[in-house]
């Protein structure tokens, strides 16, 4: 990550919007917004195959779902955050990955500039390609500050993407299955 570009980008921003940029208060901003960025965007650096390596055999292909997971991302088309929770469902082939596993791949593509249609699936096409289980599905529900600081102005307002794969592809059953499981409390 190149911090020394982002700090410039800050200030042309600042500079851009009227702001003076030697005020005491902006002073800091730009090394401030660059050692966020550093955080805030570390899924670049990252790797979802490597959190689904740690493995353990199984004998039962009963659904493991992990749900409610909170994360934080950011709208490419406006590097505005948006925010909410997923759910991960997946059906093992023998083998299962450990449950923070589950948590850490939705962060190596949520810590990206993203669109909510693709995290859904690029989470889904990471559990495929490296678990390989007999299905995966994926639910997520995100409030958009691009939708509720700007624009439209409708604070509140949820989008929710779905993406299955493999046996959640064409089970009714097995999706209805999922819903129940996140509807349990």
């Amino acid at each position: 990550m190149d911090k020394e570009k982002i700090k410039e980008g800050v200030r042309l921003i600042l500079e851009g919007i009227g702001e003076d940029i030697n005020r005491e208060g902006l002073l800091e901003t730009p090394d401030r917004i660059a050692r966020m960025y550093e955080e805030l965007a570390a899924g670049y650096t990252d790797d979802a195959a490597v959190h689904l390596k740690k493995r353990f055999h199984v004998d039962s292909n009963d659904i493991v779902m992990e749900k409610d997971i909170h994360f934080y991302s950011f709208c490419e088309h406006h590097m505005l955050p948006f925010y909410g929770t997923a759910s991960i469902a997946y059906i093992p082939d023998g083998e299962v990955v450990g449950l923070s596993k589950i948590a850490r791949t939705l962060e190596v593509y949520a810590k990206r500039f993203q669109l909510q249609e693709r995290l859904t699936a690029q989470i889904a096409d990471a559990f495929m390609k490296e678990l390989n289980p007999k299905g995966v599905m994926v639910r997520i529900e995100a409030e958009h500050m691009c939708m509720t600081m700007r624009g439209i102005k409708k604070p509140g307002t949820k989008t929710v993407t779905i993406v299955t794969r493999g046996a959640f592809d064409d089970s009714e059953m097995l999706q209805n299955r999922f819903y129940q499981m996140l509807e349990r409390r």
